[in-house]
C-alpha cells in the first residue's frame, strides 16, 4: 500500500517538475529593448543599432540550457548625425559592406550574486573575442498585466581589439579607445514549441517489368 501511494505521488509531481524545467523561448519587446553604445571624443557620442534579432532560450529561473544569440545589423547604426553615421559604415570603422553583422553567441550562463552572467564570443569587424556580460535581471508586470522580464548590461571594450577605427586618421586624432556597449533586453518567456517530426516518406513503388 505504501509503495502504491509513493508511486502515485511521483506520478502527480513528475509532470510539474518537467514543466518547470522545460526550455522556454524569449520574445523581445522591441519598443522597450535597446542596443546602444557610448563613445568619446571631446564629448560623449551616444548611438543605437535599430535593427537586430535575438535567439534566447532556456529556463529563466535556473538558467538550465540557457542559450543567447544576438545579431546586430551594422548598417542600422544611428548616432543622430547622418554624416557621422555614414562615415562609421565605411572601411575607416565598421566597414558595413564587408562585415554587415555584429554577432554575440553565448557559450555559458550562470548566476552570480543577483546578476545573470553570460559568457560568449563577440564577432565584430571580422574578429572574434570572448567577453562576459553581467546582466541585472528584473521581473514584473507590464502595463497590460503580462509577465515581463528585463535584462540590462554594460560592457566596456577596447575598439582596437576588433580593429574598429584602428587605421582611421579621424579616430587617431580624437576618438578614445574605450567604447561602452549598453544592452537592455525586455520581453516575454513562453513555452517552446516542440519540433514537429518530419513526415514519413511513402516507400517507392516498384514498377513491374513488361514481359
Amino acid at each position: 500500500m505504501r509503495r502504491t501511494l509513493l508511486s502515485l505521488a511521483f506520478m502527480l509531481v513528475a509532470p510539474a517538475v518537467t514543466l518547470t524545467a522545460a526550455d522556454k523561448a524569449f520574445t523581445p519587446d522591441t519598443i522597450h529593448s535597446r542596443i546602444g553604445f557610448t563613445a568619446k571624443t571631446l564629448f560623449k557620442v551616444e548611438g543605437t543599432f535599430g535593427k537586430y534579432s535575438t535567439e534566447i532560450s532556456g529556463d529563466p529561473d535556473t538558467l538550465d540550457n540557457a542559450k543567447v544569440r544576438l545579431e546586430i545589423d551594422v548598417a542600422s547604426i544611428d548616432t543622430g548625425n547622418k554624416s557621422r553615421d555614414g562615415h562609421l559604415k565605411t572601411p575607416d570603422f565598421f566597414d558595413a559592406a564587408k562585415f554587415p553583422k555584429i554577432v554575440f553567441t553565448s557559450t555559458k550562463a550562470w548566476k552570480q550574486g543577483g546578476q545573470v552572467m553570460v559568457q560568449g564570443s563577440l564577432d565584430m569587424h571580422g574578429v572574434k573575442k570572448d567577453v562576459t556580460l553581467a546582466f541585472d535581471p528584473s521581473f514584473g508586470k507590464n502595463g497590460a498585466g503580462n509577465d515581463t522580464w528585463s535584462y540590462e548590461a554594460s560592457l566596456k571594450i577596447n575598439r582596437n581589439d576588433w580593429s574598429v577605427g584602428t587605421d582611421s586618421i579621424a579616430a587617431k586624432i580624437g576618438l578614445k579607445d574605450t567604447v561602452e556597449l549598453n544592452l537592455q533586453l525586455v520581453g516575454f518567456f513562453h513555452e517552446k514549441e516542440a519540433a514537429k517530426p518530419a513526415p514519413a516518406k511513402a516507400p517507392a513503388k516498384k514498377h513491374k517489368k513488361a514481359a
